[in-house]
């Protein structure tokens, strides 16, 4: 499985992006997805994580109520669509993905065993 994700950029405090994240390769898998965002001082962290079906979601407990995970299976592609950024959401967005027939979501990061190239997403003050 090849991740491409995209869409990242510059925004002021309170605007939005989107961030894409397509899959290839062995897409008829049940893939269960998930962004997660690393800096310097803190190492990755947990954003977001959505089952292969798309019925449960988890957020982290930082971007509560103003990132959303979607996907459209269809185009084998998921999005995180960010609202209300702060310049603390600064950071290099990652899309990871692992197999899961038990159409189960995941937090840690040692979970997932495919990973995008990561997307800058800077917010400024």
């Amino acid at each position: 499985v090849q991740l491409q994700a995209s869409g990242g950029g510059l925004v002021q405090a309170g605007g939005s992006l989107r961030l894409s994240c397509a899959a290839s390769g062995r897409t008829s898998s049940a893939l269960s997805m998930g962004w997660f965002r690393q800096t310097a001082p803190k190492g990755r962290e947990f954003v977001a994580a959505i089952t292969w079906s798309g019925g449960s979601t988890l957020y982290g407990d930082t971007v509560k109520g103003r990132f959303t995970i979607s996907r459209d299976n269809a185009k084998n592609t998921v999005f995180l669509q960010m609202n209300s950024l702060k310049p603390e959401d600064t950071a290099v967005y990652y899309c990871a993905a692992v197999i899961s027939w038990g159409n189960v979501a995941y937090t840690h990061e040692g979970a997932y065993n495919y990973w995008g190239q990561g997307t800058q997403v800077t917010v400024s003050s």
